[in-house]
């Protein structure tokens, strides 16, 4: 069995009245390879004639983003010409890679009615060969994303990317990344699996869980050993996690701000890349979206 290495906590960093905490880089852990970043905004209400949102026009290059959409809904535009609006249970996966400029904004009908909002974004890194590859986006909506029963029928496994089961989940990885979420009712017990070898991520969005022996409340992030295929998950409370798993990069890493490369002098072309307009150009999307 896979044993427990560490557990992070999240840390409050607010932006604006969005409630945001963020268990990853944290002081004690930089990335669990090639898992970069983890943004967790809510759980939280919104009320009619809300601003909505914050996350206006802005760069990537070199990785990926998968935002899962808990509670609420999250509109995408991007300087690719992808459009969409995702509902609650839904995942967006957007791959940066040479670069876009995109806007995650919430539709005009969240703004005026207003509402529960949960949103979960993680980075995943790209290796040094897919960092320049074509920008891409797949929006996917709940129904489309298999719901398959584990522990004895006491908990789900929303399979987003990767198989299990018998199932394939409805987005193609570039990278072989196998992405879920996991719903676990009190008393459940899951026997989860990643080829040894693999990083595994977890993080505990919701109640509280035993992992591995180890128990772990709800907004901190876990780190596995990668010496075998198999850990246990005993839940507490009913408890939602986040749980995927890669192959490791090990590749050098520089992050600067939205931009993920694998070295200062590709950080300093992807600002000039972005100030030449090779991103596209921002004020449509502003356009699009107001």
């Amino acid at each position: 069995m896979r044993s427990v290495l560490a557990v992070h906590p999240a840390y409050r960093d607010d932006i604006a009245d969005l409630v945001t905490r963020r268990p990853l880089p944290g002081p004690d852990v930089e990335q669990v390879d090639p898992f970069l970043f983890l943004n967790h905004h809510g759980p939280q209400t919104y009320p009619p004639g809300n601003r909505g949102l914050p996350f206006g026009p802005h760069p990537h290059r070199g990785f990926e983003t998968v935002t899962f959409i808990l509670e609420g809904s999250l509109s995408h535009l991007d300087t690719g010409g992808h459009e969409s609006i995702i509902e609650a249970g839904g995942v967006q996966w957007m791959t940066a890679g040479s670069g876009l400029v995109h806007a995650e904004l919430s539709p005009e009908a969240f703004k005026r009615e207003g509402g529960p909002m949960e949103i979960l974004q993680l980075w995943v890194n790209l290796p040094p060969s897919l960092k320049m590859t074509e920008p891409r986006y797949t929006g996917v909506q709940r129904a489309d994303i298999p719901a398959l029963s584990i522990a004895a029928g006491n908990g789900t496994l929303n399979l987003v990317s990767g198989e299990f089961g018998g199932a394939t989940g409805p987005i193609k990885s570039l990278t072989d990344v196998f992405m879920s979420w996991v719903e676990l009712k009190a008393g459940a017990k899951a026997a989860l699996q990643a080829e040894k070898g693999r990083h595994v991520f977890l993080y505990v969005v919701a109640g509280r869980v035993d992992i591995a022996g180890t128990q772990v409340d709800k907004y901190h992030l876990v780190e596995l050993t990668d010496d075998d295929d198999t850990f246990i998950v005993a839940a507490a409370d009913d408890a939602v996690l986040l749980f995927g798993h890669a192959t490791p990069i090990d590749a050098p890493l520089v992050a600067h701000g939205p931009f993920v490369m694998n070295s200062e002098d590709e950080i300093r072309q992807a600002y000039a890349d972005y100030r030449d307009g090779k991103f596209g150009d921002p004020a449509k999307l502003i356009r699009a979206s107001s």
